[in-house]
């Protein structure tokens, strides 16, 4: 039984795609890639496969996100896939894919799969937004930076606010440490107090003292 998991942190608009080898077992364990996506991102994935129908394998995709909610979900793949997909806010998601072995055959099979992830700007069809609207090459390429340009400052405003949760974490936690640091000093040096009484009890009783 293979058990397979990869968390691969892809960059947004990245130009090479990623090459992998999916075996098939009869209870296979998905093979993951994660990827994070912003808010409302359109998410584009092409797919390329090697085999064929009725070679054996069944190869299946999922994308849910880390919470659960499933994006898409294909059977079967073969060839050319494409998929696509909008987030509704900041989340990873999980690309995972699964080969089935239907027919018992070769101890060794197994799919290869050329996975190219484009997200926000790189997954819009500039080529058919430009026919619809008559832009001009120029106001394309103006269009594509305008995208980018907002998708920056949306990425700079999350690590931002993401950095003050954090930072809000970290001195909540120093401040639960520090009183929980008092009481402990407090809880000693009465206990210490109370022994000294006791202790001072306990001789005046004996007659000791």
């Amino acid at each position: 039984m293979w058990s397979l998991w990869f968390a691969v942190t892809l960059l947004a608009n990245l130009a090479a795609a990623l090459h992998l080898e999916v075996f098939a077992t009869p209870r296979p364990e998905p093979v993951c890639i994660r990827d994070f996506v912003g808010q409302n991102q359109l998410v584009v994935l092409n797919l390329k496969s090697s085999g064929y129908q009725g070679d054996g394998q069944r190869l299946m995709v999922t994308v849910v996100d880390t919470m659960g909610n499933q994006f898409a979900k294909k059977n079967d793949i073969v060839k050319d896939t494409r998929i696509s997909f909008t987030t509704h806010e900041s989340t990873a998601v999980d690309i995972c894919f699964s080969n089935v072995m239907v027919r018992e055959g070769s101890p060794h099979m197994s799919r290869e799969i050329e996975l190219d992830v484009e997200s926000g700007a790189g997954a819009r069809d500039w080529n058919a937004l430009q026919a619809a609207e008559k832009l001009k090459p120029a106001e394309v390429d103006l269009q594509k930076i305008h995208e980018l340009t907002r998708e920056i400052n949306y990425e700079l405003h999350y690590l931002k606010a993401r950095e003050e949760r954090m930072r809000n974490t970290n001195e909540s936690t120093n401040d639960r440490v520090k009183y929980f640091s008092i009481l402990v000093i407090l809880a000693l040096v009465g206990l210490g107090v109370w022994q000294i009484l006791y202790l001072r009890h306990y001789f005046k009783v004996k007659h000791i003292i």
